[in-house]
């Protein structure tokens, strides 16, 4: 029972040094003493030499190359400018990949990061803060992406995007760049509201001057028909008093008494004799004659 239970072990173990099994997320390549024998790029159960066969794995996913500390660029403008970018790259030649950087990724990612410095360093040398922030952004990556793109083929790896998360005036830079735009709005600022007093006045006067004109028209008409109505009043006077000049006279004089004493209090000095009190005389006669 021994015998059998060791052999089973024995076969295990051989089993387990013989049967290596390759993930769809790796590649898997083949050594022997030492040498590339094949490269797997296919998932499944594969067999090797124990012994003298080993097997070594790599990420076939996307990986992420993302910069620790936001490098320093300068732009044509000779801006200092921080930017914060990060790499997709993937292995697309395992034996490639291993004879270049010794299938070490840390290595990998330390030539795809110099690489994708210089070129982002060439391309923000050509253009202004305007075009690096906005204006040519996507182009930027683009081109960057081929660029390093080209080199990395060299050591069996594909770069598969290239892209900026941030780009940022260092903190002495943005200071007085923050300066200079308040100081500009302020400028603005200042030259609108003077354009709106200048406005504000304009319409203020051309209001005072149709006030004025109104106005003037206003008391134009009124006088006007103020003269046409003394004109007709006056001809209806005139009138009367060709038709019966007694009655007019004292229709006139009856105006001027209710004119004269309105109140209680009201005084007028006259000699009495004068003709004001004329019709007062002549009714006052009249009711003695009736009188009598």
């Amino acid at each position: 029972m021994n015998f059998f239970a060791a052999t089973f072990v024995a076969v295990l173990v051989v089993l387990g040094a013989t049967i290596f099994m390759v993930d769809q997320r790796q590649y898997a390549i083949v050594f022997q003493l030492g040498e590339v024998r094949g490269v797997i790029e296919e998932p499944g159960l594969y067999f090797k030499w124990p012994l003298i066969q080993n097997v070594r794995y790599f990420d076939k996913r996307i990986l992420t190359l993302d910069s620790a500390e936001p490098e320093r660029f300068i732009t044509s403008e000779k801006k200092n400018v921080l930017v914060d970018s990060f790499t997709k790259w993937r292995i697309i030649d395992p034996k490639l990949y291993y004879i270049s950087v010794a299938g070490d990724e840390s290595r990998a990612k330390t030539r795809l990061s110099q690489t994708v410095n210089a070129g982002l360093r060439e391309e923000f040398g050509k253009r202004t803060v305007h075009d690096v922030v906005s204006g040519e952004r996507n182009k930027i990556m683009e081109q960057m992406r081929e660029k390093a793109d080209l080199d990395a083929r060299k050591i069996g790896v594909q770069i598969v995007d290239v892209r900026v998360k941030r780009v940022e005036l260092p903190s002495d830079v943005s200071d007085s760049v923050y300066r200079r735009m308040d100081a500009e709005r302020k400028r603005v600022a200042n030259e609108l509201r003077s354009q709106g007093s200048a406005e504000a006045e304009k319409i203020r006067a051309d209001a005072d001057k149709q006030r004025e004109v109104i106005v003037a028209e206003a008391y134009r008409d009124a006088q006007k028909m103020k003269g046409e109505g003394d004109a007709r009043a006056t001809a209806i006077y005139a009138q009367a008093f060709e038709n019966n000049p007694e009655f007019y006279a004292f229709y006139r004089s009856l105006e001027a008494y209710r004119g004269s004493f309105k109140g209680k209090n009201d005084v007028l000095v006259v000699e009495p004799n004068s003709d004001f009190f004329k019709y007062m005389k002549s009714m006052g006669r009249g009711g003695e004659k009736a009188g009598k």
